[in-house]
């Protein structure tokens, strides 16, 4: 359950072996643009939230799944009644929704990649915009040596600091200052792990902006190499400053669900690729949710079953 989409992915799956996308079930509830005036998620939200994950679990059940692993994003961990939402959630559904902190989104999205990629690909930066928050890691082994996560997701940053469709220019340049501030203060936290060997982008944001960048689509299939230029992104976003949400959506591989949020990603992408010194990075099809089930994997064969606590993600 993320800040954008409550997404259940079935995955035929067991130790040693590469997870195989069984099915796909996604609705966008958009929970980061969702919160009231005191942080709270609203009272619709939370409906749409309970209704949604009982219809995932009846799909859940339909398609045979054996073991489900519930989790949560920045939207829930951050949100000031999220304590009371899991409650709900666990009376009205029985799903217990583990909440994932920021640097357990981290190290599992570096986990994905780094099974994706393998050793040869050396020391690692990964870079993943969510709906409510950047996470960052980098590292040589399988955990980065370093790993942050900042409230910097593009659907957080269209519903509190770009308004208007299109945004207004001084509306634009205030949210590029505040993003290259907040993403300055953790450079040097990885600067002295020295440069990385490869560049590597995660989730919807940065495929779409690779795509309307000239990436393969997806039709390609899942081994298309694709990538981001730095160079090309700083063209387009000054463009897409000047579009409105409708107009973003007719772009290739471009969603009317995500098109809002378009130019607050393409913000986050130019500073971070900026201020981490990547001209170029690749686009990793894994991300977190692959890494919550390589993780899983993991811990079924240290412990010698399926029954390991779904919650030791740090161990």
């Amino acid at each position: 359950m993320g800040s954008n989409t409550v997404h259940l992915l079935v995955v035929d799956a067991h130790p040693g072996a590469r997870p195989l996308p069984a099915y796909s079930h996604k609705a966008e509830l958009r929970l980061a643009e969702l919160l009231d005036e005191h942080g709270a998620i609203s009272a619709a939200g939370v409906d749409r939230l309970v209704a949604t994950i009982a219809d995932a679990l009846r799909v859940a059940e339909d398609k045979g799944a054996e073991d489900v692993l519930p989790f949560a994003t920045s939207a829930v961990r951050e949100a000031a009644n999220g304590e009371a939402v899991l409650a709900r959630v666990d009376a009205e559904t029985g799903v217990r929704l583990t909440v994932l902190s920021g640097e357990d989104e981290s190290r599992l999205t570096f986990l994905a990649v780094r099974r994706w990629f393998g050793w040869s690909a050396g020391r690692l930066l990964v870079l993943d915009i969510g709906g409510g928050s950047l996470e960052v890691g980098y590292g040589m082994d399988e955990y980065p040596d370093a790993a942050v996560s900042l409230p910097l997701g593009a659907g957080r940053l269209t519903a509190t600091r770009l308004p208007g469709d299109p945004p207004t220019a001084d509306d634009v340049r205030s949210l590029r200052r505040h993003v290259r501030a907040e993403i300055a203060r953790t450079v040097p936290d990885f600067a002295r792990f020295g440069r990385p060997d490869h560049a590597v982008g995660t989730s919807k944001t940065f495929k779409q902006l690779a795509r309307i960048a000239g990436a393969a689509r997806s039709a390609d299939g899942l081994y298309a190499q694709r990538g981001l230029r730095r160079g090309a992104l700083e063209e387009w976003v000054p463009r897409l400053a000047e579009m409105t949400a409708a107009q973003r959506s007719t772009l290739p591989g471009v969603s009317v669900g995500r098109a809002g949020q378009l130019l607050a990603g393409a913000l986050v992408a130019d500073a971070a690729m900026d201020l981490f010194g990547v001209e170029e990075l690749e686009i990793c099809p894994w991300a977190l949710r692959e890494g919550v089930i390589l993780r899983k994997l993991d811990l079924m064969v240290n412990d010698g079953g399926p029954g390991a606590a779904l919650a030791r993600w740090g161990d």
